[in-house]
């Protein structure tokens, strides 16, 4: 089959019937153009003439390439590759898979970064105003000023994330009417799965003063839109504006460590742990398929342990 057909059907296949995320099918759209144009450079225009030797070369060229790529980076290429590879045999469009015998490159653990509770806390009190400090306006947005409209959505934004480990792309995709379920959250995942979340006091207090106060406000001023999150001109939040939202909370809470959305997830799950959750609970909060997922932020806490271990054994020192 052409290489433009079979990278078209494969990425029909895992969108449709695999139901990934529009998130997942574009990193594999990228990675695929880039092995067709790799594949059309070598002469060869047919998935029939791929072989174990051509991915091999492939693969060695990339990770030859100046800048290097991130190891990372070189075992979601080879995913998609063989994906599509994969795909092709059990299809029956070919009758081999050539990257059978492809390795993964080992990558190094690394492991989760996580805030203190106490950066958290300042963190969350740079984003906006505490929903205290909003009591006693009036109906719509109270008067408030167009800074304290914005301010009230990121401090909503940035306590959801944070109370429930949702990743930013489930945050910012949220309808209304995922939040109307009193101290739950409905979260719709990776592959369309939902999920039902704990939302805590905080969180909620936060939502519900942007729900009254904030969001009525910034909904006229676009055009109307389920989304929870909405931007300044009403249209709604995208994932680079959250991410924006968060730096410029991070800076002002002088926090010197790189923050990012998934900072507070891996907070959320780390701080869960660390109070004594089981590993499996967290597993479901965050929507992991497989447990093995989760058990990487059981080593965060090793300090604690090493603290423990020096006050508590008696031949530790």
């Amino acid at each position: 089959m052409q290489i433009a057909r079979a990278v078209d059907s494969y990425l029909r296949h895992v969108a449709i019937e695999r139901g990934l995320s529009e998130n997942t099918v574009a990193a594999y759209r990228r990675d695929l153009a880039g092995y067709a144009e790799w594949l059309r450079e070598q002469g060869i225009d047919d998935t029939a003439a791929v072989t174990s030797v051509t991915l091999a070369s492939f693969i060695a060229d990339r990770a030859a390439a100046q800048p290097p790529m991130a190891a990372s980076s070189l075992a979601r290429l080879q995913s998609s590759v063989r994906g599509l590879h994969r795909f092709l045999a059990r299809e029956g469009i070919e009758p081999a898979d050539p990257s059978s015998n492809l390795r993964p490159p080992k990558q190094p653990r690394r492991l989760p970064k996580a805030l203190t509770i106490d950066q958290v806390e300042s963190l969350l009190d740079a984003s906006g105003p505490a929903p205290a400090t909003e009591a006693g306006g009036e109906s719509g947005n109270g008067g408030a000023a167009p800074g304290d409209l914005l301010g009230m959505r990121d401090r909503a934004l940035l306590e959801l994330l944070y109370a429930t480990g949702a990743r930013v792309s489930e945050i910012v995709q949220l309808d209304v009417d995922d939040a109307a379920h009193g101290d739950v959250l409905r979260v719709h995942g990776k592959g369309s799965k939902e999920r039902i979340v704990p939302v805590g006091s905080y969180a909620r207090a936060a939502v519900d003063a942007y729900l009254t106060r904030a969001r009525p406000e910034l909904s006229h001023r676009g055009r109307s839109t389920p989304r929870l999150f909405l931007g300044a001109r009403g249209a709604p939040l995208s994932r680079q504006s959250a991410w924006l939202i968060i730096q410029s909370a991070a800076e002002r809470a002088h926090l010197t460590a790189h923050v990012s959305p998934h900072t507070l997830r891996h907070s959320f799950a780390t701080h869960l742990l660390q109070g004594g959750a089981d590993v499996r609970v967290v597993q479901e909060l965050l929507g992991h398929a497989s447990v093995a997922t989760t058990q990487i932020y059981t080593y965060v806490s090793v300090d604690d342990l090493r603290d423990v271990y020096a006050t508590s054994h008696p031949r530790a020192r």
